[in-house]
């Protein structure tokens, strides 16, 4: 499977974020998308998620599922959790599970999703399953943001600052998760100014555009 992005150009408040963006991905590697703030690491991943319309350019998947667009492959986590603070930890996965999960094919691209209460054992926070998600401290948030990574099986790992509000060892652990899911044949595009001990990675830097 590859992820190709050919000439994007995006179009944020009436001004040209980036332009000319290109890339190619294949199963089983990562791309790290650095630069400074506001040149548009964020932007560029919502395009590929299709969250974002490109101005110009497109997204493809090739040797993917041929039914399912290119965003349909990706699991985008940004800067905010999308949890819902009354919902017991637990409730907040299976809500996520239920929602990004094709019924039929639980194996989705050829890759198996993970327990809800083993992907919380895997992000360190299997202890707090029953505990409302208002309670959870930043960086439990977070981790929980990132366990839905692995309770829907998607190709394409879309993440924004993933290692924001992590202490060391949560790094760790995501680290961890990343490279599981790049030798299992998955893809990782990780906007951060972190690097990645994933291999193999590369580098896009994205400039200001003209």
């Amino acid at each position: 499977m590859r992820l190709i992005a050919e000439n994007l150009a995006c179009d944020r408040g009436g001004r040209r974020v980036f332009a000319g963006v290109r890339l190619s991905l294949e199963s089983g590697a990562a791309l790290v998308v650095t630069g400074p703030n506001g040149v548009g690491k964020s932007s560029l991943l919502r395009v590929l998620a299709g969250l974002v319309q490109p101005a110009e350019g497109h997204v493809a998947i090739e040797g993917g599922d041929d039914e399912a667009t290119p965003g349909e492959h990706c699991h985008y986590s940004g800067h905010l959790d999308a949890l819902k603070p009354a919902l017991s930890v637990a409730e907040n996965l299976l809500f996520w599970r239920a929602f990004l999960s094709a019924p039929d094919e639980p194996a989705c691209f050829g890759l198996a999703p993970c327990d809800p209460e083993a992907a919380l054992e895997r992000v360190g926070i299997g202890h707090v399953a029953d505990l409302p998600a208002a309670y959870l401290s930043a960086g439990q948030r977070r981790r929980l943001a990132l366990a839905r990574l692995l309770v829907t099986a998607r190709p394409v790992w879309l993440l924004d600052e993933p290692t924001a509000a992590l202490d060391a060892a949560s790094e760790e652990a995501l680290t961890e998760l990343m490279r599981a899911h790049v030798n299992a044949g998955g893809m990782v595009i990780a906007a951060t100014h972190q690097p990645l001990d994933l291999d193999p990675v590369s580098t896009l830097r994205l400039e200001a555009a003209t």
